[in-house]
């Protein structure tokens, strides 16, 4: 089994792409192809398994890569999923996912959702009183096997990236803890359904501090709740996701062991297993185990840099485009064949397709000599980009290619690429 920080390294990079393309798994025609490592997203989920309390949910967040093999995949091995909307449900359930294993999230529940979401008997995360106040309606003359807590904001504040931080008083989700604690008790008090807690700091840019700070809270909460209603009053606590992961070697995020040390020091009675945990990681099961490869189109020379234009852009890379100061990742190039390019190196732009002048990938890299043909290798790709795809230009989705060491490096595609048919489609016209 492979560390936890392990990513595909550049051999395993360059052997999947060479078979892919030796195969005709990758054809001339796909212009560009997302690969999974499923032994590396397997071993990922082991470690949770094995380092966490035994009885643990590892809810994964679907969100984060929403292919619905790859959710089988985590399935198959004893993983829940996190679903943000109730299309992300549908995702779960066809993804083989049993109810009881689904944690329902989002903050924007319908009433039609919500009796959905009991009748199905998924975890039910409530996001404020007025959910819970409809949830009880529901209750009156029905009933659910449902697990429902409510989402605390813990106010510890906001990481190095505001967008993704959910722990200030900016954020939209949960009850604030500072201004509603005594609103939390009544609703344990009122009813006797609400059975568990859940939290949520945020996601990259969040450092170890944050998660335990606001495991503190929980835990705070925790204690009292037990104490004044009964010591199985609360039968799961959710401490979410959002542990960051290495995008360049500039980042330290923690190791799952210094997380999992720091937190049951600081909050015991959360990691001693008495009480059920949930987790909703995301990005640090699937980022390390995807890599992208794009053929490039055209090398444009300018005066002290050269553009290499690629077939994905901010239709994948939605934030390391709009946002490059904060979302980066490490590239490699390779040659028609697949196989990686070494030597002196040069300047380079990496342009996607989309028509607008921002549609660029990277600035400023040092790369070996990139040609027409080559591949333009995007490391760490697993999460945050196959899922924020975006319509802009109407180019369609690429081929997603799973490969696993465990099978012989054995291939599989786990995703079609879309063809000009299916964006029609999508836009509601006639197929061609």
């Amino acid at each position: 089994m492979r560390a936890w920080g392990d990513r595909v390294d550049e051999a395993q990079i360059e052997g999947a792409l060479i078979k892919a393309l030796g195969s005709g798994v990758v054809a001339e025609s796909d212009r560009a192809v997302v690969f999974h490592d499923m032994c590396l997203l397997r071993d990922r989920l082991q470690h949770l398994q094995s380092e966490f309390p035994p009885r643990t949910l590892h809810a994964v967040a679907i969100k984060a890569n929403p292919i619905v093999a790859i959710l089988r995949a985590l399935v198959e091995q004893g993983a829940g999923l996190e679903a943000a909307s109730l299309e992300e449900t549908a995702l779960a359930l066809a993804a083989g996912c049993p109810p009881e294993r689904i944690v329902f999230d989002s903050p924007a529940k319908t009433v039609a959702e919500l009796h959905e979401a009991l009748r199905l008997g998924f975890v039910l995360n409530v996001d404020n009183f007025a959910e819970l106040a409809r949830i009880d309606e529901i209750l009156a003359t029905s009933s659910t096997a449902s697990l429902i807590g409510l989402r605390v904001n813990p106010m510890v504040g906001a990481g190095s990236i505001g967008i993704t931080s959910v722990a200030d008083g900016g954020s939209k989700f949960g009850v604030r803890i500072d201004i509603e604690r005594d609103a939390i008790f009544e609703a344990f008090a009122r009813y006797d359904w609400l059975r568990g807690l859940h939290m949520h700091v945020g996601s990259q840019g969040c450092d170890l501090d944050l998660f335990v700070r606001a495991a503190s809270v929980i835990e705070d909460l925790y204690t009292e709740i037990t104490r004044r209603f009964g010591a199985e009053r609360v039968a799961f606590v959710d401490i979410g996701g959002g542990l960051p992961v290495e995008y360049t070697a500039a980042d330290k995020p923690p190791s799952l062991t210094e997380f999992l040390a720091a937190m049951s020091a600081a909050v015991p009675s959360l990691f001693d297993g008495k009480v059920r945990l949930i987790t909703e990681f995301g990005r640090a099961v699937h980022s390390g185990c995807g890599f992208a490869a794009s053929r490039v189109e055209y090398v444009k020379g300018f005066a002290d840099h050269e553009l290499a234009v690629i077939h994905l852009g901010a239709d994948m890379f939605m934030r390391p485009v709009y946002l490059p100061e904060q979302w980066k990742h490490r590239f490699l190039v390779c040659d028609c064949h697949g196989r990686i390019k070494r030597g002196a190196r040069k300047r380079y732009t990496i342009g996607g397709p989309l028509c607008f002048a921002g549609d660029l990938v990277a600035r400023d890299l040092e790369l070996p000599a990139i040609e027409p043909g080559d591949f333009v290798v995007v490391r760490d790709v697993g999460a945050y980009t196959v899922s924020m795809w975006s319509r802009h230009c109407s180019r369609g989705l690429p081929k997603v290619v799973g490969f696993d060491a465990d099978r012989d490096n054995a291939l599989q595609v786990l995703l079609r690429p879309e063809t000009p048919a299916d964006v029609v489609q999508f836009w509601g016209g006639a197929e061609l």
